[in-house]
C-alpha cells in the first residue's frame, strides 16, 4: 500500500512539472493558460466557492471544478505541446524518483 501510494505521489509530480512546461511552452494558447491558471488559483484559494460545511457538495467542489478547469484547458493545447513537455519531463527525471 505505501509503495503504491509513492508511485502514485511520483506520478504526480510529473505531471505537476509537465503543466508547468506546458505553461512556460510559447505554442500555448492563451485559453489554456487561463484555464490552468483558474485551476491553480482556485486549488490556492483559502476560501470554497462552496463552503466545507455543507455536507457532500462541500467537500467535493474541489474534487469537481479542478478537473474540470484542467480538462477544458487540455482541449485548448495543441498534442505536440503536451507530448514535447512530456517527453522533456521524462528525460530528465531519473528512474528512481
Amino acid at each position: 500500500m505505501l509503495a503504491k501510494l509513492k508511485s502514485l505521489a511520483k506520478q504526480l509530480k510529473r505531471e505537476l512539472d509537465i503543466y508547468r512546461l506546458v505553461l512556460k511552452h510559447p505554442q500555448t494558447p492563451w485559453p489554456a493558460k487561463f484555464f490552468l491558471g483558474l485551476a491553480v488559483g482556485y486549488l490556492l484559494m483559502p476560501f470554497d466557492l462552496i463552503p466545507d460545511f455543507i455536507p457532500i457538495i462541500g467537500q467535493l467542489d474541489e474534487v469537481v471544478i479542478i478537473p474540470l478547469l484542467l480538462y477544458i484547458a487540455l482541449l485548448f493545447i495543441p498534442k505536440s505541446v503536451i507530448a514535447e513537455c512530456r517527453a522533456h519531463v521524462h528525460q530528465h527525471t531519473p528512474e528512481g524518483s
